[in-house]
């Protein structure tokens, strides 16, 4: 609570620097002088790693403007990716390894967002290297690795993007303001969503308990805790995700998106890139890319599509089970691939001479699928152990075990109530601001819709803390507290 208070107290400060000072110096200052507060209140090792952290890839960015070579920006890497496996990969294997020189290694506290400020340090030192012409300060590239509402789980940014903005002596408009605080509101919402959907309405009968005590599942249980976790974990990054983008709006800054209605997508591709979309830009750039590009036989490119998702999942987390996540999505991708491939050889299937309806038919069923696979595949992302997550998948082939259920009623409900209200919100989002665009403004008629559309931020906002109230009521009359902000983990 007081992490949180403190961190109220920097953004309104901050804010009104931003609203208020032209010195693009002063702003600067301000701004990193927040950041480390807020990042030292974690821990002073927290602030000290990022620091080191920061000069380390400064020198290394400074050396590679000056001579671009392989030779410094393979220094680059393998400082950044030693760093990363000390502090997140090392701890994890040091008790299993045999030298019992490593062993203390295992009570190393990993620091938070390092996987993050790390991707953002080497981004930054490919982008030297190809020859952008970006020449930050010590103190503008000290900002843009510890900027605070990005810190802990990004997005993650680029130092192409964001040094204009630090460089900026324009003050925060009052719409930049009104836009970053709705956006704050909404995550806070998702976030308590995904908490309600962790720990259920009644208590420990939600996602979490599905996953942590049962011992049996039904093929019924393995897709509602698979759906119902990948609902729990969009809420709670993309509710994070908002209150990021948001606090960085209301300061006068743009930082990437990182989720666009994955929910909607219809290809594993499409959902790639709507999904985590800052870090999966990051692989498709300075990973796939470039890998690629070195052979232009199809099976290389397959092959370094596979690389890039095993990467991406060993990237949140060096144990088995991420690394067989990582394979899944990428065998999808290539499949995916494949199979348009073929459709393009084939010009099948010949929607376009069908008609609508075949359209839509079409691309429902693409939909299902693709919902289908991707929560499938939040069984391995989500489950303990290898065993575990065999002994669900085998839940999920077996024809006889859809006739019983072990999960309750109420999660079962809980689940599909979440997504089907989401569904009807974006629906009447898109609902209004069709009415809303299609309607001068000078009507002297509007229609019942144009109304609702204008006003909504006033029949909005008591609507909303009606449902926050109530989210926040049954979350903390619980007295359990689930996981928030999971990909803090990562």
């Amino acid at each position: 609570m007081l992490r949180i208070v403190a961190y109220v107290v920097v953004f309104l400060v901050s804010a009104a620097i931003m609203g208020t000072v032209r010195s693009r110096s002063l702003r600067q200052i301000a701004l990193l002088i927040a950041s480390y507060a807020l990042y030292f209140t974690w821990s002073p090792w927290f602030a000290a790693v990022l620091a080191a952290s920061t000069t380390i890839n400064y020198l290394v960015g400074e050396w590679l403007r000056r001579k671009p070579s392989g030779r410094a920006l393979w220094s680059g890497i393998f400082f950044n990716f030693a760093l990363l496996g000390v502090f997140k990969y090392l701890p994890e294997t040091a008790v299993h390894l045999p030298f019992s020189a490593l062993h203390p290694f295992a009570r190393l506290v990993m620091p938070l967002g390092i996987s993050f400020w790390t991707f953002q340090a080497l981004s930054y030192l490919f982008d030297v290297y190809q020859g952008e012409d970006i020449d930050p300060s010590l103190w503008e590239f000290a900002l843009y690795m510890a900027f605070f509402p990005v810190t802990i789980s990004g997005p993650v940014c680029r130092m192409t993007e964001m040094l204009p903005q630090f460089r900026s002596t324009a003050t925060t408009a009052s719409d930049d303001v009104l836009l970053g605080l709705r956006r704050v509101a909404t995550g806070v919402f998702m976030m308590q969503l995904a908490r309600l959907l962790g720990q259920g309405i009644l208590a420990g009968d939600g996602i979490n308990s599905g996953f942590d005590r049962l011992t049996r599942w039904s093929g019924l249980d393995v897709w509602c805790l698979a759906f119902g976790y990948g609902l729990q974990l969009f809420f709670d990054f993309a509710g994070y995700s908002h209150i990021a983008i948001g606090a960085a709006r209301a300061l006068g800054f743009e930082v990437p998106e990182n989720f666009s209605r994955p929910f909607a997508s219809t290809t594993p591709s499409i959902f790639w890139t709507r999904w985590h979309m800052s870090l999966s830009f990051w692989i498709r750039d300075y990973v796939f890319f470039p890998i690629m590009q070195m052979r232009r036989e199809i099976w290389w490119r397959n092959s370094a599509l596979l690389v890039s998702m095993i990467l991406f999942g060993l990237w949140h987390k060096a144990s088995v089970l991420f690394l067989l996540w990582g394979v899944y999505h990428g065998v999808l991708l290539v499949l995916h691939r494949i199979l348009e491939a073929q459709e393009r050889k084939y010009d099948w299937p010949p929607i376009e001479a069908a008609g609508s309806s075949m359209l839509r038919a079409w691309n429902a069923l693409a939909w299902v699928t693709t919902i289908s696979l991707v929560s499938v595949g939040w069984i391995l992302f989500r489950a303990h152990s290898v065993s575990q997550a065999r002994q669900m998948f085998g839940a999920l082939v077996d024809p006889t075990s859809y006739r019983v259920h072990f999960l309750t009623a109420s999660l079962y409900v809980m689940v599909a109530a979440i997504a089907a209200a989401y569904v009807i919100t974006l629906l009447t989002i898109d609902a209004l601001n069709s009415a809303s665009s299609h309607q001068p403004a000078t009507s002297e008629s509007p229609g019942f819709a144009v109304l609702l559309a204008r006003s909504r931020w006033f029949w909005l906002a008591p609507l909303y803390a009606v449902a926050l109230f109530f989210l926040l009521f049954v979350t903390i009359s619980h007295g359990t507290s689930a996981a928030q902000m999971m990909y803090g983990n990562f």
